[in-house]
């Protein structure tokens, strides 16, 4: 299938770069540190949502601000070997010019950074959840993104691993591709499914970008 387009939208971890192990790790230390019974944990999605909102699930307001200063400081410790790129990564942004693509991740911007530099990703765009008062999946940060790129929202694709992610780019009016790095075909309502990054390839043009995607 092909998908003509004026910019991509990329999700980071579990969509360019893998750093689910990690994120398990520092969560799973930091619910101990801070008391919270296996069970409440358990029910927490973790994965595409901002770590404030997954803090407001566990905690009480007043123990917000040390539990986030903790949680980042254990995810930037755990960089260092924690994230590893995904298959097709590479070769798909190599072939975008830094006006065409953005990453747009509900992490926290020194912790995106250190994960992009780990793996030698230096997006043009990024969008953090320092950025924006509405993480996924409220279409705010993708929005945002195809502002900072200049672009039309509707004229932007999506490509995110999580239903979170899928959401808040169908709300932002875009095209979605969804990737089955980290969920089950079945949970991924996208106008395209495809395993992983090295399906997707592009021809760039002055009118914009073409995609192409198997399965």
């Amino acid at each position: 299938m092909k998908i003509s387009a004026d910019a991509l939208l990329f999700d980071n971890d579990g969509t360019l770069v893998s750093s689910l192990d990690s994120v398990r790790r520092c969560w799973t230390r930091w619910a101990g540190e801070f008391g919270i019974a296996a069970d409440d944990f358990a029910r927490v999605e973790l994965h595409g949502r901002p770590a404030d909102d997954i803090i407001a699930d566990l905690l009480p307001a007043d123990r917000a601000p040390r539990a986030r200063a903790r949680i980042d400081e254990l995810e930037l410790e755990d960089v260092p070997g924690g994230v590893k790129l995904l298959p097709g990564t590479a070769e798909l942004l190599a072939a975008l010019p830094a006006g065409r693509w953005a990453v747009v991740t509900s992490a926290n911007g020194p912790l995106a950074e250190a994960r992009l530099a780990e793996v030698g990703i230096r997006p043009g765009t990024l969008i953090s959840a320092d950025d924006i008062t509405r993480g996924k999946p409220d279409p705010e940060p993708f929005l945002l993104a195809a502002e900072r790129l200049g672009v039309d929202p509707a004229r932007c694709v999506v490509f995110e691993d999580a239903p979170a992610g899928l959401a808040s780019g169908r709300a932002a009016g875009m095209r979605t591709v969804a990737l089955a790095t980290t969920t089950s075909r079945e949970e991924l309502v996208a106008d395209i499914v495809v395993e992983d990054l090295s399906a997707v390839s592009v021809q760039v043009s002055d009118g914009g970008v073409e995609i192409t995607c198997g399965v």
